[in-house]
């Protein structure tokens, strides 16, 4: 069944890109300003609901004792680049399966800023992940020439639903691609799954591919804006994986990637590295990026957020740490999910929490764009060819033919729906370390105040701009958007 929120909020669509500004805009004048609250929480039926709207105040000197959110219009960071899930075999095989009206809902869920949550960003797979119904390429093996290059498989399930996604985001929707493993000849173990290496004599070939991708699905109507180099490249999997070593990347970069693409006329598309934890990406910015004839190539650095998973903690000061140390090249969260899928807990909340806090944590540490996994599975948490099955924020029962609304789908839109293409990050606090914040600015002037309460008590707070202040309460387990 829908959710009501699906019906009612309008916002501004911002698509078009502007420079900017070089000084930033005064504070605003909140003497006749107020603040709009959509909040969604645990044990309610608040979902993205529009819950008050409240005049600010004058300020007055916060104490100690207060819990207060303090946000700096006047400081402002990196641009708001969108935020956005993947198209993955998986995602399009159960879309397919469902119903004509089941598959409208799905797009305006995900794609229509007015009536769903307005994603603007996307990912796919250059040829096949661990999430589909089999492992697959784009040519003939052992082709080293790539004669036989074609994207016919992708016709069948997973092109149709990006161009239907796109036209549902309103025409325009930026992509970017991913590969998992290059064909089982071109690696050191013959095989597309459980690792292996790229073998020297397929750099040319492998870095051709990329080339061939971009031409084939920009000759569907689909234009690229970027790709990564290799999805995880330090991860031995059991599905389509590949290892570079961090100077292996780096002279692949420099030496094949970079300038096979700029011949074939593909030096405008962005090229992000790493594309894995958190864990390591100091050591492998340090790497590709203090090359200059690596770096030139390099648009960003991609990352994951399952360095947890071994054992250690999400390490955002790691994020930190590149972007201080590489202030002209760009943080992009490239993929994230929720593995152990058990469909008892679709409404788990602690899942939508992870979302919640990891986007604010990686926005506030420079993070430009925030890409989830899969767009959609089914009741088992597939699709997937070697049992990896996961969550993603919208599943689909193809037995009943439902959709189910995942806590994270909710959590994900308090930002996506209301922070723009185009937005600026701007400073944000808080007194204390029960709600975590992040603002930004949209181009229309509208700014989002995002906060989230982790902890089992209701809390009063102050926020507090410029000259004037609200006072507000964020319920236990529950995140606000404040649109003021």
């Amino acid at each position: 069944m829908r959710k009501s929120f699906l019906l009612g909020l309008v916002l501004p669509f911002v698509g078009a890109c502007t420079e900017p500004a070089e000084d930033p805009a005064p504070v605003m004048d909140t003497s006749t300003s107020n603040v709009v609250v959509y909040e969604t929480a645990k044990d309610t039926d608040k979902r993205i609901t529009l819950t008050q709207e409240i005049d600010f105040e004058q300020r007055v000197q916060p104490t100690e004792g207060e819990i207060s959110v303090f946000v700096n219009p006047n400081k402002r960071f990196q641009e708001f680049l969108g935020i956005g899930g993947s198209f993955t075999d998986a995602s399009s095989e159960v879309f397919a399966k469902l119903s004509p009206e089941k598959q409208e809902e799905f797009l305006e869920a995900y794609y229509d800023p007015e009536n769903g949550i307005g994603y603007t960003l996307a990912r796919t797979t250059i040829h096949s992940s661990d999430f589909g119904s089999g492992s697959y390429t784009y040519i003939e093996e052992g082709d080293k020439s790539l004669d036989s290059f074609s994207i016919d498989h992708d016709r069948e399930f997973r092109i149709p639903l990006i161009k239907r996604a796109t036209e549902a985001a309103g025409g325009e929707l930026l992509l970017y691609a991913s590969p998992w493993s290059a064909p089982a000849f071109m690696k050191s173990n013959n095989n597309m799954l459980r690792g292996g290496s790229l073998l020297p004599e397929y750099y040319e070939a492998w870095a051709k591919y990329y080339t061939k991708f971009i031409a084939a699905y920009e000759a569907e109507g689909m234009p690229i804006w970027g790709i990564t180099i290799q999805n995880e490249p330090m991860a031995v999997q059991r599905w389509e994986s590949m290892i570079y070593t961090a100077a292996e990347e780096r002279d692949f970069l420099k030496n094949h990637l970079g300038p096979t693409m700029e011949e074939a006329g593909y030096g405008d598309k962005n090229i992000v590295v790493w594309d894995h934890n958190r864990d390591l990406i100091a050591d492998r910015a340090n790497t590709i990026l203090d090359d200059p004839e690596a770096a030139k190539y390099a648009w960003g650095v991609g990352f994951h957020w399952y360095e947890v998973w071994a054992g250690g903690k999400h390490m955002y000061d790691n994020l930190a740490a590149v972007k201080e140390s590489y202030p002209d090249k760009h943080l992009l969260f490239t993929e994230g999910t929720v593995e152990n899928f058990d469909s008892s807990r679709y409404q788990y909340w602690p899942n939508a929490e992870r979302y919640g806090h990891s986007m604010i944590k990686d926005f506030n540490a420079g993070t430009v764009g925030w890409t989830d996994w899969n767009l959609l599975l089914d009741q088992n948490g597939g699709p997937n060819h070697v049992s990896n099955f996961c969550f993603s924020p919208i599943h689909a029962d193809t037995t009943t033919g439902e959709l189910i609304y995942t806590p994270t789908y909710y959590y994900i839109g308090h930002f996506s729906k209301f922070i723009r293409p185009d937005a600026q990050r701007v400073s944000t606090s808080s007194s204390r370390s029960v709600l975590l914040a992040t603002s930004f600015v949209n181009i229309d002037g509208s700014t989002a105040t995002v906060v989230m309460n982790e902890t089992d008590e209701d809390i009063n707070y102050k926020l507090f701009v410029g000259e004037g202040q609200v006072a507000l309460t964020i319920p236990a387990h529950g995140i606000q958007t404040l649109m003021h």
